[in-house]
């Protein structure tokens, strides 16, 4: 199990610690509504340091990034970032991911923990372009600061303007202390707030001074249980429910970062699917009754048939009602069609709405 620079922290503050992603990880401190409603309403702070870290660099870069993602890295400009996947040979996906242009030549790939050597071997087989590669994932951390106050919050602890970053947007400076920080306005909540990339050498001291700085504001460490249900109440897939090495783009709703002007991987098939129109498609759906959706649950038809399976669900902490996402085939998938989620051995009545359930 590794541990991140934060593990006795999280410990000292009581939090209970789980296994996640080969990482011994906080998954919940005093609750997962509360924390849930902390990111919400004021500002909380995740310790997401298991997330990988790839730096891409040289002449050749930008043409291996190109090769194995699917958005179109050509139009970042230095300080944007993008969100992107890695499609396989197959039609899936190896991995969803962000891609930050740090300067000229030179690229930081920011990846999910449980696909880091994965990934890294997938980009590596492609890469007969001569790109430099390293592996930044075991000397970095990764705080994510979220939350409708964050900006109030943190500005005291920066010289930079927090309110100018826009989304998708960052700069490299100082934070809390620390100078060549990547502060990023990038985060998996919807609640609008920070990621906050540094070496692990660091982050302790960023995150005392970032729990100092947001002390008048109701500041709150916050688990992965409550990261799950407020990416989820924004319909954000996550890697190994929602999208997978068998899931393609296109059915999965990311058409949006497929882009058809450049050749990547399999993007001829890809292509092809999105022309012809996928056969399933994943759809988010709100129950009808009380209950709780939770992965693998069936999703029947009227007749009780099986026509796909619930990849991610939950009591929603803001709505407090049950949602989720799911595959169905497509004449299935239109906004206010009928579906049933088989809880237990009740067909419970649910209806096909448009993301984010969270508005």
């Amino acid at each position: 199990m590794k541990n991140t620079a934060l593990t006795q922290t999280h410990e000292a503050l009581g939090a209970k610690m789980v296994p996640f992603a080969g990482y011994n990880m906080p998954v919940q401190y005093e609750g997962v509504n509360a924390e849930h409603e902390t990111v919400r309403t004021s500002v909380g702070v995740f310790d997401v340091s298991h997330m990988g870290e790839f730096l891409i660099e040289g002449q050749h870069a930008l043409s291996l990034i190109q090769k194995v993602s699917s958005n179109d890295a050509s139009k970042l400009t230095i300080g944007k970032a993008q969100y992107s996947c890695l499609p396989n040979d197959k039609g899936g996906i190896v991995d969803d991911l962000i891609i930050y242009k740090i300067k000229e030549e030179t690229y930081l790939l920011v990846v999910n923990a449980s696909n880091i050597e994965k990934d890294w071997n997938w980009i590596q087989s492609k890469n007969n372009v001569g790109a430099e590669m390293k592996n930044l994932s075991e000397d970095y951390s990764l705080l994510a600061i979220q939350g409708p106050k964050a900006i109030e919050a943190m500005q005291s602890i920066t010289s930079h303007d927090l309110a100018a970053i826009k989304f998708y947007n960052f700069v490299v400076g100082d934070f809390a202390g620390i100078e060549n920080v990547i502060i990023s306005a990038t985060g998996y909540t919807g609640s609008g707030g920070f990621e906050i990339y540094c070496k692990n050498t660091e982050v302790k001291q960023v995150w005392d001074n970032v729990f100092k700085a947001g002390a008048d504001y109701g500041i709150k460490p916050i688990g992965l249980a409550a990261r799950d249900t407020l990416r989820l109440e924004m319909g954000y897939c996550l890697y190994g429910n929602d999208i997978d090495d068998t899931t393609s783009p296109i059915e999965a709703g990311l058409s949006w970062i497929t882009k058809f002007n450049k050749d990547f991987t399999n993007s001829e098939a890809l292509k092809a699917e999105k022309e012809r129109g996928s056969e399933r498609k994943l759809i988010a759906f709100e129950l009808d009754e009380r209950g709780i959706p939770r992965h693998d649950y069936d999703i029947v038809d009227g007749n009780g048939n099986k026509i796909g399976v619930v990849t991610s669900g939950t009591m929603s902490p803001s709505l407090g009602i049950g949602i989720g996402l799911g595959y169905v085939p497509t004449v299935f998938a239109d906004v206010n069609s009928k579906i049933n989620i088989q809880i237990r051995k009740k067909a419970v009545p649910a209806t096909v709405v448009k993301l984010p359930f969270y508005k």
